[in-house]
């Protein structure tokens, strides 16, 4: 079992073990076990690279998870990607805290990965639920050793 945490140089801040902990939550709670999930915080540019490559869709996202091996099976293999500018965007929108928004977008991709879907609006409402359910169970307020600021590139 192995849940491992990738994230940009250009942002830092982000505790591991936290990560680990709310993606385990969620997927023993709904019955799965978390093998080889890694989790990927990048930039606006990656997630739309990869929106396009296999979505053929060009638009920023916050969220996107890719579930690697057969969904009937209970022990999952996957990866999920977060945009860590549109965390930061969707928490000043929402008027959330950011470490909040993070856990969210945690919790949202480790559903993708376990066959929930956000298509309808049913189907939205119940990933919303969920989420708000495992935020009330995790400890998203431990998920920033300190504020993410993005790093000069130049």
């Amino acid at each position: 079992m192995s849940i491992s945490v990738e994230v940009d140089p250009a942002y830092s801040g982000l505790n591991q073990t936290h990560i680990q902990n709310i993606i385990n939550t969620v997927f023993e709670k709904e019955g799965y076990v978390a093998d080889n999930i890694a989790v990927v915080f990048g930039n606006d540019e990656l997630l739309t690279d990869l929106k396009k490559e296999f979505f053929n869709k060009d638009q920023l996202t916050d969220v996107i998870a890719f579930r690697l091996n057969d969904y009937d099976e209970k022990t999952v293999e996957g990866e999920i990607y977060i945009s860590i500018p549109r965390a930061r965007e969707n928490a000043n929108s929402y008027n959330e805290p950011f470490a909040k928004e993070i856990g969210r977008l945690i919790i949202h991709g480790s559903l993708h990965l376990l066959n929930f879907d956000d298509e309808t609006e049913d189907d939205k409402e119940v990933m919303t639920m969920k989420e708000d359910e495992f935020l009330n169970q995790c400890n998203w307020q431990d998920l920033l050793t300190c504020i993410i600021h993005e790093q000069s590139t130049k």
